[in-house]
């Protein structure tokens, strides 16, 4: 099929991918992904802001010269706090966040700065936070996620079943731990804004896993009409029926959060945008990647260990087995067809049905193979 094929059934709600059926190498694409992000959080951990942690943070412009983070430290081991976290703002000033909290201290360290980059010392913004606030803040954003958390279970669960529940809930944790570990990779600053924007994207993510459940139900409900088709191969028909949905939404909300992280956060120098903007395309993308090569194929799994739709399979799968061994002896079908539009709904049952169709029978050749043999003796 060539790529111009693919296109044009991807537009035009054709698609026949089968995500399902290839689970496995998505699966393993996760694990991977996972795996780094376990191994980054675990040996780097993340760059928690001041609002988590507690201290004091300092933006000191440069005038004259470009800042060093060298230069910085070494201003700041006068003061005992050399291992004070640095961030160059724009090229033109520098951020500075340390631990220490009392009034003598923060005094001296932003003279310093001030000195160092050769301004007044107004000109040098300060912001303390106590560690009591920082614990607080903490406990309340993990609060907030766990409430989310269940109550989006619980909502599922109503709304549609508890497996679909349990794996949008699979989906999310998923998106949630590449975002971690796409901050911990990078050295990005966790703030407030940065929790916001994880809880927009699981949001995000969740109403695109919910636009692929709706469609799994509404055709698993005629899944026993027909006979034909194992739940798999319903939920790989329902994800490529919302495919082009599901790419169109997420290409739209993509372009605007790649501006704000690209202009924003690096053209213009505004961390704060910068924090909260990789946190929504990252969680974007991933929430995307999610909801369908990881909640649907998860659900698939689930749904098919119900012995219902597992003697189903085992019905298709013998009168799938029949129709190939037919093939394989000759047996005698009818005319040759084609498929048409509809092939993305077509299960392994009726790809053997289609060929067996379209290979001619040996009783069919026969008579011909005898009737050129005549031409030729009347010759």
């Amino acid at each position: 099929m060539s790529l111009r094929t693919t296109l044009s059934d991807l537009f035009n709600d054709r698609a026949s991918f089968r995500i399902i059926q290839r689970r496995r190498l998505f699966f393993v694409a996760s694990g991977i992904a996972l795996a780094i992000s376990a191994l980054s959080f675990g040996t780097r951990g993340l760059n928690l802001g001041i609002d988590f942690e507690g201290g004091t943070s300092f933006e000191a412009p440069v005038e004259g010269k470009s800042p060093s983070t060298s230069d910085v430290r070494e201003v700041l081991a006068d003061h005992g706090e050399a291992n004070a976290k640095l961030t160059l703002v724009g090229g033109d000033s520098v951020r500075v966040q340390v631990k220490t909290t009392k009034q003598a201290e923060v005094a001296e360290i932003r003279a310093a700065l001030a000195r160092y980059g050769g301004v007044e010392l107004e000109q040098v913004k300060q912001k303390s936070v106590g560690p009591t606030f920082g614990a607080e803040v903490t406990e309340k954003a993990i609060r907030a996620l766990v409430v989310f958390l269940l109550a989006v279970t619980l909502y599922l669960a109503v709304r549609f079943e508890w497996k679909m529940a349990l794996s949008a809930v699979t989906a999310l944790v998923h998106d949630l731990a590449l975002t971690v570990g796409v901050y911990s990779l990078t050295g990005f600053e966790v703030t407030p804004g940065t929790v916001i924007a994880i809880l927009t994207i699981l949001g995000y993510s969740l109403y695109d896993t919910v636009v692929v459940f709706d469609k799994v139900r509404e055709n698993a409900a005629t899944i026993g009409t027909t006979g034909r088709h194992t739940y798999a191969e319903v939920v790989n028909r329902s994800v490529n029926q919302t495919l082009m949905r599901s790419l169109n939404t997420s290409l739209a909300t993509l372009i605007p959060v790649a501006s704000l992280l690209v202009v924003g956060g690096y053209v213009l120098g505004a961390l704060a945008i910068r924090d909260f903007s990789l946190a929504l395309f990252v969680g974007l993308l991933s929430g995307t990647y999610s909801s369908i090569f990881v909640a649907s194929p998860v659900l698939a799994i689930w749904k098919e260990r119900e012995p219902r739709y597992r003697a189903l399979r085992q019905r298709v799968e013998a009168r799938a087995g029949m129709v190939r061994e037919a093939v394989s002896v000759g047996a005698p079908r009818g005319g040759d067809e084609e498929p048409g539009e509809g092939a993305e709904s077509e299960s392994d049952l009726e790809r053997a049905e289609r060929a067996a169709r379209a290979r001619p029978s040996t009783s069919s050749l026969a008579p011909r193979g005898r009737q050129q043999r005549r031409r030729k003796r009347k010759r």
